[in-house]
């Protein structure tokens, strides 16, 4: 007998397991509904790009760099062009062979042949092309060309190297460029909004950027905007057509304000004497004039030294690669007088008509201790004027006794020393302008009389560099109105700096430049030797950098015997007067005398500015 509850329960069961399937089938079918919808309507432009993406591969373009140019239109650094030699492997077999042939009339050295045997295969898979040779020479070129028919499968194409006009000219104050490291490239792609892909390069040496100089401060502009090239690719990422070509943007030309013939006088008159000139447009602040010496060639550096030629450099004792003009410090010597001789006026400790005795020294009060002036007998009764033409240190000694560092250090900072002066100089050095503070944290002393007397003849621990010299020249030459230095002038942001003192009026300027004019003109100067070599009126004033303290003569005598304690040859100047336009300060590096050593040099500058003008 049939149990009717277990045929109910059974039929149940059976109706419950069929809406099971129904549900989960409709579920399946909604979702395939869904998904279809979603890969054909609402995602569709998603799996779009995705598919293109896969389809295509992107490529940068390297963007040219900016001409630089001095400020008369002469370029400075420019794009050479060069030749390298090209292959499309798609259709070679056999590359030794190839190698073998080219070898014929082609000369490949070893590494190069080694190169090529190590990327074939793989540039071969994904239709890449081989550079077999780079920087062909003419000869070279036209080897080719007459048996280019036989390799259809190579090309000669332009490359570019980064090439200076004048490479030991400019060294130090352009610079030189070099090859990018990972972390840069990055950097600058993202700047852009780019991603590290494969490049298309416009320079045989790769990835370039700016190290020193102004290839380095201004970088970003005359490095230019990568392009792009989006190329068809099959599913192995081989190339198969170009697709699209964005094209790199150019970069920025810059114009300088550098003068050229001035920039070959500086340098030919220096002759390899480690030293440095810089000269400026006291109008703007600009700089015309800037030599750093010994020099190195710029264009080595940039496309490839040997390991040997790198090594002579960096061992070379007078060290051709440190920037003296921004970067070497010395002691302003003679030269700081008419800044002290200022601070005197400022502080009514003195007026024009002020005089002392100037036996040939000064005897510190506290201790005794004597400061000897370069005049033996001294130069008798003595007042700013003639001090500053006869460079008398007793008169600057004394005067120097009767102020506080502090003041001091407050009035020299504004005729440049201890700060930066150039907006676009290449990592410049601030000198020093000592303090008790300095004294105590670098030498664990306190800072005595002595120390301030020493300051006020430009000795001491005070120190300055060139181009701070040149600042301090323009400073006194614009009577306390001048622009911070650049190399490329922007009128937008020029940062002016106006001296402003209650006691120093025109006419103490006008008899600050009087008396430095004297040091050429005046029968007394210290650099009348100057007189013959101009037909204009310079105002200047001349120093010597003691590097070795000495009681007498004699006694240096005997140090000179050693080049490297000779003293140093220093001298500011600015011309022509009355109404200067150029300033300029001149570092030679033991050449004893400002006036006789450094001064034909800052002269001969002047002369090409002046006359050029």
């Amino acid at each position: 007998m049939i149990d009717l509850n277990e045929r109910f329960s059974e039929k149940r069961n059976f109706f419950n397991r069929l809406i099971f399937v129904y549900v989960f089938f409709g579920v399946l079918f909604l979702y395939l509904i869904y998904k279809t919808f979603s890969l054909q309507i609402s995602s569709y432009s998603d799996y779009e790009i995705a598919s293109l993406e896969n389809k295509t591969r992107e490529f940068l373009v390297q963007p040219r760099r900016g001409i630089i140019y001095d400020r008369n239109g002469e370029i400075i650094v420019n794009n050479k062009p060069s030749y390298n030699m090209i292959l499309d492997p798609e259709n070679v077999d056999d590359i030794n062979e190839l190698i073998f042939e080219i070898n014929k009339f082609v000369n490949l050295s070893d590494a190069e042949i080694k190169n090529i045997n190590n990327i074939f295969p793989n540039k071969k898979k994904l239709n890449r092309e081989v550079v077999l040779k780079r920087n062909l020479t003419t000869e070279e070129i036209a080897k080719f060309e007459v048996r280019n028919y036989r390799f259809p499968n190579i090309q000669i194409a332009e490359r570019y190297s980064r090439e200076n006009l004048y490479p030991f000219l400019f060294s130090h104050s352009v610079g030189y460029v070099g090859n990018l490291d990972e972390e840069k490239l990055q950097e600058i792609l993202s700047s852009q909004n780019l991603e590290s892909n494969e490049t298309i390069f416009t320079y045989s040496n790769g990835f370039l950027n700016g190290k020193t100089g102004i290839e380095y401060v201004y970088d970003e502009q005359l490095r230019g905007l990568f392009g792009k090239k989006i190329y068809e690719v099959d599913a192995s990422g081989r190339l198969l057509q170009e697709k699209q070509m964005i094209p790199a943007v150019a970069g920025e030309d810059i114009f300088t304000s550098l003068d050229l013939p001035s920039q070959k006088v500086a340098y030919d008159e220096l002759n390899n004497r480690r030293g440095a000139v810089v000269a400026v447009d006291i109008n703007d602040g600009s700089i015309v004039t800037y030599v750093s010496s010994p020099s190195f060639s710029v264009n080595k550096i940039a496309n490839g030294l040997t390991q040997n030629e790198f090594d002579e450099l960096i061992n070379d004792d007078d060290k051709p690669f440190f920037d003296r003009a921004a970067q070497g410090r010395y002691s302003p010597a003679s030269t700081i007088k008419p800044a002290i001789g200022l601070f005197g006026i400022d502080k009514d400790i003195l007026d024009w008509e002020y005089t002392i005795q100037d036996p040939g020294f000064f005897i510190l009060p506290e201790d005794g201790r004597i400061y000897r002036g370069w005049k033996k007998g001294g130069h008798g009764e003595i007042n700013l004027k003639d001090a500053i033409i006869e460079s008398s240190n007793t008169f600057f000694f004394s005067l120097a006794y009767q102020t506080e560092i502090e003041e001091l250090r407050a009035h020299l900072s504004n005729f440049g020393f201890g700060k930066n002066v150039c907006d676009d100089c290449f990592m410049p050095d601030n000198g020093l302008l000592p303090s008790p503070r300095w004294k105590m944290n670098t030498h664990n002393f306190g800072w005595f009389k002595g120390d301030t007397v020493n300051v006020g003849v430009g000795q001491g621990y005070i120190n300055a560099t060139p181009i701070q010299l040149a600042y301090y020249s323009a400073f006194l030459a614009t009577k306390g109105n001048i622009n911070k230095f650049s190399f490329v002038q922007d009128s937008k942001n020029a940062n002016k700096n106006i001296f402003n003192s209650k006691n120093i009026t025109n006419m103490d300027w006008d008899n600050i430049h009087e008396s430095m004019v004297g040091v050429i003109e005046s029968p007394k100067g210290t650099a009348g030797r100057l007189r013959s070599l101009k037909d204009y009126v310079i105002a200047a004033k001349s120093g010597t950098v003691e590097l070795v303290s000495t009681e007498t003569k004699e006694d240096y005598q005997i140090i000179r015997e050693t080049e490297g304690k000779r003293d140093h040859a220093i001298i500011i100047a600015f011309a022509p007067m009355p109404n200067p336009k150029y300033a300029i300060s001149v570092v030679i590096e033991n050449g004893e005398s400002g006036g006789s050593v450094a001064g034909p040099v800052a002269v001969a500058v002047l002369n090409s500015l002046v006359k050029n003008d």
